[in-house]
C-alpha cells in the first residue's frame, strides 16, 4: 500500500490498494466450502486451453507435491511428509506443463490417500468430455505411488487408459528372471537403451489379469553401459491393448492399432511422466511454497489463486509463441528477461509512451511482443456469451 511505484506500474491509483491486513481478512474470510470452488475455476480454464489448442489425445498426469512449511510452528494440515519435512501434500494433475487440477492436504496424506485419486479422475474425465470433445481418448499416467486396482477398475468404467507404475514383488522378479533372452526386446531414445518383456499379471485380491511392461535400461543418459546391479527396474501396468474403446480411440489419433499398443509406446508416455516434477519446480518459483496463514481454509484459499495464476502464466507463454519467450522458461528466467527491466514512461504530445533500451527491446522483442498481447482473442469458456 506505501508502494506509490508499485501503483503506477498496475496502473492503480495509491488510494486503491490494500494493506497487508486487508488482504488477511480477505483471505480469512473463505470458508473451506467456499475454498473448493476455486477448482471449478481451474477446470474452466482447462477447457479453455482445450478449446485453444484442440488436442486429439489427452494424457493427464497424477502427482502430490510436497509444500516444505517445516518452519511453521502452529498451522493447521502442516504435518511430516515423506520428505523428512513438516507441510503440505496437495495432489495435483498436469496437462502439459499446466496444473490443471489439485486437491490441497494435509502432509500426512499419501499418493493414494482416501478416494482422492478416484473421485478427481472421475470428476475431470466427465468434465473433459462435456466441456471440449466426448470421444477424445483420455491416458492417465501416475507412478508406483497410485498403484490400486480401484484406479484400474474406474479408468477400464469409464474407458480411460492408465499407464502406472507397479510394485516388483517376489513372484514377479522369480518370473522375469526365467524368462528367456528371446523374449525381451529392445527399446533406444537418443543415447539411451532398455530391455524389456511384456506379460499378463493377477495379484490375488484381483479379479483379471493386466497387462504388464518391465523395463530395464542398458545404458545411462551418456551412453554408458551400465552393471546389472545399478539397472533400476521398473514395472509398467496398462489397459492399452486390453480395452476394446480406448484402444480404438488411440488407434484412431496414431493411425494403426499396433500404434496404439506398442509398449515402447507405454514405456516413453511412462518416462515423460518426469516432466510433471518439472512443473512443481516452476510452481514453487511462480508463487513459493511457503502457505502464509494458520487456519487451513485460507492456506487453500492462497494455494488456489497461485494455482489459477500459475496456468495464466503457462498459457501466457504459449498464446505469445514467439521464440524470444519459449514455453520452457521458469519463471525466474521470465521475471529477469521480460519484467525486470529498465524503463521509462514520458508523456509527448498527449500520448505516454514507454521508453526501454535497445539493448532488451533487441533481446526478448519486447515491441513485437507487446503488440501480440494486443492480438490474440480468448476463447471463451463453454456456456458463456
Amino acid at each position: 500500500r506505501e508502494d506509490e511505484g508499485y501503483a503506477g506500474v498496475i496502473e492503480t491509483a495509491p488510494r486503491h490498494l490494500v494493506s497487508s491486513h486487508a488482504v488477511k481478512r480477505f483471505f480469512t474470510a473463505f470458508s473451506v466450502v467456499r475454498v473448493w470452488l476455486f477448482r471449478h475455476v481451474l477446470r474452466r480454464m482447462f477447457g479453455w486451453r482445450l478449446r485453444i489448442e484442440k488436442p486429439e489425445g489427452i494424457y493427464l498426469g497424477i502427482d502430490t507435491m510436497v509444500m516444505d512449511n517445516d518452519d511453521a510452528e502452529q498451522r493447521e494440515g502442516v504435518e511430516p511428509t515423506y520428505k523428512k519435512v513438516k507441510g503440505f501434500q496437495p495432489l495435483q494433475v498436469f496437462w502439459k506443463r499446466m496444473l490443471v487440477d489439485a486437491i490441497l492436504r494435509n502432509g500426512r496424506a499419501h499418493s493414494n490417500h482416501g478416494n482422492h485419486v478416484c473421485r478427481t479422475i472421475g470428476e475431470l474425465v466427465r468434465y473433459i468430455r462435456s466441456a471440449y470433445a466426448a470421444d477424445v481418448p483420455i491416458v492417465v499416467v501416475a507412478d508406483t505411488g497410485f498403484f490400486d486396482q480401484k484406479l484400474f477398475e474406474l479408468c477400464d468404467r469409464l474407458d480411460v487408459g492408465y499407464i502406472v507404475g507397479g510394485k516388483l514383488y517376489k513372484d514377479i522378479t522369480a518370473y522375469i528372471e526365467q524368462l528367456p533372452k528371446e523374449q525381451f526386446g529392445e527399446y533406444r531414445k537418443e543415447r539411451n537403451v532398455w530391455h524389456y518383456c511384456e506379460f499378463g499379471d493377477r495379484r490375488a485380491s484381483w479379479n483379471r489379469f493386466r497387462r504388464a511392461i518391465f523395463t530395464m535400461p542398458v545404458t545411462d543418459d551418456e551412453g554408458q553401459a551400465l552393471f546389472s546391479f545399478a539397472r533400476p527396474e521398473t514395472l509398467i501396468y496398462t489397459n492399452l491393448g486390453t480395452n476394446a474403446a480406448v484402444t480404438s480411440g488411440l488407434a484412431a489419433v496414431l493411425g494403426s492399432t499396433d500404434a496404439a499398443t506398442n509398449p515402447e509406446l507405454v514405456i516413453n508416455a511412462y518416462h515423460l511422466r518426469a516432466r510433471d516434477e518439472l512443473v512443481n519446480r516452476a510452481f514453487k518459483e511462480f508463487g513459493g511454497e511457503h502457505l502464509p496463514f494458520k487456519r487451513f481454509a485460507p492456506n487453500a484459499a492462497y494455494y488456489y489463486l497461485m494455482a489459477i495464476a500459475f496456468l495464466l502464466f503457462e498459457s501466457f507463454k504459449r498464446d505469445m509463441d514467439t521464440p524470444q519467450v519459449p514455453i520452457t522458461w521458469y519463471p525466474t528466467t521470465f521475471r529477469r528477461r521480460c519484467v525486470d527491466i529498465a524503463g521509462k514512461v514520458t508523456r509527448s504530445g498527449g500520448r505516454i509512451v514507454l521508453k526501454i533500451t535497445a539493448t532488451a527491446e533487441a533481446a526478448i522483442g519486447f515491441f513485437a511482443l507487446w503488440q501480440r498481447t494486443a492480438t490474440v482473442i480468448p476463447i471463451a469458456p463453454a456456456g458463456a456469451t
